[in-house]
């Protein structure tokens, strides 16, 4: 007998080698239960336990249990796709859970269509209906599984490729439903009746392992809840998502164009410039207010400076390389060898430090293709970085700062929700075990100090040292990787950096990397869609639209109210077509201008305008004094939302 610890329930004495659920079988709603966990590890509910442990169900609600679900059903998704095309014209490759959902990469005969979805979805409910049982088959080696595997289908060298680099002596294991069976770790649902509710997304192109030299084939991206509130909710984001594309924003409001003749490197055109200088222009003033330096170091330096720095043995691969004079020489992918070389610019003194030194710098990285993804992912970017330079004891005090604006700078940009996450040592790393123990540390004491609510990403920081990772969640609910702050002991090691303290001993300095905005490219891409294109008065392009109703009648007025707007510095035009002003207004709005000022007879009498938001609310006739002071207010103070309101209708 063996001791099953419930909680909530207590000991209970049962059979060593029963499964999760027999032991589970007296808690209540334990039917609904889609998996098990024995001493914290998520099973399938089939699993036996044979000495004691904590075992608890996995029920619908939870975490795991979302991603046990995704998991069977991609299984599914696969085996109607084997129905659908016939077993033995299917190449099956892998089909991870992601998130949102998960996918499933396959090489079939011919491409698929949106008219297959449809098939493929119904196939699914058949097989949802069937109620076949999922069951765990464990091959005693490589060779066994290899010989399960061919024995199985007739195409299966991906699945070969994925065996055969598994550690000798290692078991692997498969699940089958039915006539499909496939390679997994698990855990699955019991059966496929248990499956909840499901839709098919979208189509996209892959390549075997992430690599372009490798087969092309085909990804069917796919989701799945318990509830189908939560469905149609993922779905209506979705759609909301698709009207918000950056891609598509950014070319009808023309903000930037990326070109065949330069594939991942933007072309920021004046709007976007624009959006891109008034970001630069509110970082710096953050920065000024905090007594930072600004710096600008060179794009490209000698290959050697990069491997001092360990750029070279970790991102080579995305890394642009070019001779100089038969000297070899690297494009920079990031900002920080510059930086120090800056700092190592003659002996520094304590007095100095801390040391904030800024860069508004262009960096270089080969991305494949294939990840290419309009402004979120491109060649070239720029970053608003800098390079802290600080005495141990003031670490703690720039850690905090940082803090603080990034939490600053998200309010006031008007972002949602925002997580933190620790990120620790990888197991590819430069420095000490010391150094990582007091950078991990002194991380941990900086949250504990501001009670931050955060989360543990083990084995994620950088190479050179632990960080903080921010997450911002947009006006759709989707989360944004954004700022990141950095502690790095092993910088001023290969460079060699030192202080003269107040002791008058030479000291080496602690580094703090950080980037608020990360790539500004990136930062657009997700302002874009955050705003819907309706960007603040004071990001927008274009700020105000003056739409005379005759061209010849109030082109006077018209030309006087857009000098006194171009006077006070807004970004403004009048409308000189000889359209009627509903189509004027109609132009305007899809170009998202904030305000759009009508002038008519009245106005132009009375020296005012009819004023109108871009989301067609009606703010009244204002005068023009009046109304210019009103936007200079909600430009400067950076306000989120409109400072005009609906106004009464003005009479005579």
């Amino acid at each position: 007998m063996i001791t099953i610890t419930i909680p909530d329930v207590g000991d209970v004495q049962v059979p060593a080698g029963v499964t999760a659920a027999e032991a589970l079988a007296d808690v209540k709603g334990v039917r609904k239960a889609v998996a098990a966990k024995v001493d914290g590890v998520v099973v399938d509910l089939s699993r036996p336990v044979t000495s004691d442990a904590t075992v608890e169900a996995v029920m619908p609600g939870t975490p795991e249990a979302l991603e046990v679900l995704r998991h069977t059903t991609a299984h599914v998704m696969a085996q109607a796709v084997a129905r659908h095309f016939g077993m033995e014209n299917v190449e099956f490759a892998i089909g991870p859970v992601i998130e949102d959902g998960f996918y499933y990469d396959f090489e079939l005969p011919r491409p698929l269509t949106d008219e297959d979805l449809p098939a493929i979805e119904t196939l699914m409910t058949t097989i949802k209906r069937e109620n076949l049982p999922i069951t765990r088959h464990e091959a005693e080696d490589r060779d066994d599984a290899l010989a399960m595997v061919r024995a199985d289908r007739a195409k299966s060298r991906f699945k070969e490729e994925l065996i055969a680099g598994f550690p000798e002596g290692e078991g692997v294991s498969f699940y089958r439903q039915g006539e499909f069976m496939d390679l997994c770790r698990g855990p699955h649902l019991p059966t496929t009746s248990k499956l909840g509710f499901s839709k098919l997304l979208s189509v996209a192109g892959a390549y075997w392992r992430g690599d372009e030299k490798r087969e092309q084939l085909q990804r069917l991206y796919a989701t799945a809840f318990f509830d189908k509130k939560d469905l149609k909710a993922l779905i209506h984001r979705r759609a909301e998502a698709e009207k918000r594309d950056h891609r598509k924003l950014g070319q009808r409001l023309e903000l930037f164009r990326i070109v065949p003749e330069a594939p991942g490197f933007p072309f920021w055109l004046p709007n976007g410039t624009v959006i891109f200088n008034h970001l630069v222009e509110y970082m710096r003033e953050k920065i000024q207010e905090r007594h930072y330096q600004e710096i600008r170091t060179p794009h490209i330096m000698i290959d050697d400076l990069w491997k001092r720095s360990g750029h070279f043995d970790h991102f080579h691969e995305n890394m642009y390389f070019t001779e100089i004079e038969d000297r070899s020489f690297a494009v920079k992918p990031m900002n920080c060898p510059g930086a120090a070389i800056t700092f190592s610019q003659g002996l520094r003194s304590y007095r100095e430090l801390p040391l904030r030194l800024a860069e508004f710098g262009l960096c270089h990285r080969f991305e494949r293709s294939g990840t290419l993804h309009g402004l979120t992912r491109v060649r070239s970017f720029v970053q608003d970085d800098a390079h802290i330079y600080c005495a141990p004891d003031q670490l703690q005090s720039e850690i905090l700062g940082l803090v603080a604006l990034c939490r600053e700078v998200y309010e006031e940009i008007g972002f949602g929700e925002i997580e933190m996450f620790l990120a620790t040592r990888p197991d590819d790393r430069a420095g000490t075990e010391e150094m990582w123990d007091h950078a991990e540390d002194e991380l941990r004491e900086a949250l504990a100090k501001i009670g931050a609510d955060y989360s543990v990403n083990e084995g994620d920081g950088a190479f050179y040292g632990p960080k903080i990772d921010f997450k911002v969640q947009d006006a759709i609910g989707r989360k944004h990787q954004l700022c990141t702050i950095q502690v790095d002991f092993a910088m001023a090691e290969k460079f060699d950096l030192e202080y003269m303290a107040d002791d008058g001993t030479r000291q080496r300095p602690v580094v703090v990397h950080r980037a608020i905005f990360g790539s500004i490219e990136r930062f657009v891409g997700v302002l874009i869609e955050h705003y819907a294109g309706n960007f603040p008065l004071w990001l927008a392009p274009e700020q105000v639209a003056v739409l005379p109703v005759s061209e010849d009648r109030h082109a006077d007025a018209a030309g006087n109210a857009l000098q006194e707007l171009r006077q006070r510095g807004f970004r403004a035009h009048v409308d000189w077509s000889n359209n009627k002003l509903g189509k004027k207004i109609r132009e305007a709005t899809l170009k998202k201008i904030p305000y759009l000022l009508v002038i008519g007879d009245r106005e132009a009498g009375h020296g005012t305008a009819a004023v109108r938001r871009r989301d067609g609310t009606d703010c009244g006739n204002l005068e023009l004094g009046e109304l210019i002071a009103l936007l200079c207010e909600e430009r400067d103070t950076r306000r989120l939302t409109p400072i005009l309101d609906a106004a009464p209708k003005e009479t005579e």
